[in-house]
């Protein structure tokens, strides 16, 4: 056998193996599958994400601003999804990452080493990209190419950042990650001024009872620090609530009804930002009463 042939049917070996982890057929084969249309949520902000991972864009005038990044593997999509938009991927002056995941993180470097966008990261997380690498996940990609990185800013709690037009209040609200950010800002539209919130990080699968010990929380307090940073920012006038994932405020459903009757946008609920964070705060509080989690 040649060594050609005979590295061919190791790498052969080595991608069957890959394919047998659940996670891998889940959220890194064929995520071209995922891919949505983008379209103009309301005023300068659009969307650009696919049908799991939310990506949200804002014209700033300035430039464009990403609020993430995208899924590992899914840089294509997003580029795609903003030339389709009628903007050019290299006018990203700024993307701010709601949290270092690896399904948030995946086009950083591809837009930092190509047009040389400024990448922004809640200052915990940008902490642990250099020192705990690990709770990236970014291991479950099976990908060597992709690798953590240092962020251009790290943000602080209560920091407020300006983005050419946009200026968006950030603040800390740990539970999913460590450096989870939460930013409120103002958005123009045809119904007037609105104001946006996002909140970077809902996940109950980083508050499983095996994940927390095996990161050393013996004691779940991570849990803990989630409720407190639901109870931190839960009464902030949110009129725009913009998802993290598509789950979080059924992005889809609203898209079809936007499209259905664009003269009454789905997206602007001056209540759901609230009755989210209650949702979430008491799905959290059934969790940590189930004995299997404790």
């Amino acid at each position: 056998m040649s060594k050609l042939r005979e590295a061919y049917e190791l790498y052969e070996q080595r991608r069957a193996e890959w394919l047998k982890a659940p996670i891998i057929q889940k959220y890194f084969v064929d995520q071209e599958k995922r891919y949505v249309h983008p379209f103009r949520i309301y005023g300068n902000v659009w969307y650009v994400g696919d049908n799991w991972v939310c990506v949200h864009l804002i014209d700033t005038g300035d430039g464009l601003l990403l609020i993430d990044a995208g899924n590992s593997g899914a840089t294509a999509m997003l580029v795609n999804a903003i030339w389709e938009a009628g903007f050019k991927p290299s006018d990203v002056k700024w993307i701010v990452l709601s949290h270092g995941h690896l399904d948030h993180i995946g086009a950083c470097l591809f837009f930092r080493r190509m047009f040389g966008t400024r990448l922004y990261m809640g200052k915990p997380d940008a902490e642990d990209f250099k020192y705990h690498q690990e709770l990236s996940i970014i291991q479950d990609t099976g990908n060597l190419a992709d690798e953590t990185f240092v962020v251009d800013h790290e943000i602080e709690d209560g920091e407020k950042i300006r983005f050419g037009n946009t200026e968006m209040e950030f603040f800390l609200v740990p539970g999913h990650s460590n450096g989870v950010i939460s930013c409120f800002f103002d958005v123009d539209g045809p119904e007037g001024v609105k104001r946006a919130g996002y909140y970077g990080g809902f996940g109950f699968n980083t508050l499983q009872k095996d994940y927390l010990i095996d990161i050393g929380d013996t004691k779940y307090e991570m849990r803990k620090v989630y409720l407190d940073s639901i109870r931190k920012v839960r009464d902030q006038k949110v009129e725009l609530f913009l998802a993290n994932h598509c789950i979080n405020n059924d992005t889809l459903g609203r898209m079809e009804k936007l499209k259905k009757d664009p003269e009454h946008n789905p997206f602007l609920n001056d209540t759901l930002w609230g009755e989210y964070l209650d949702m979430k705060y008491n799905d959290l509080l059934r969790l940590m009463a189930d004995p299997a989690q404790n």
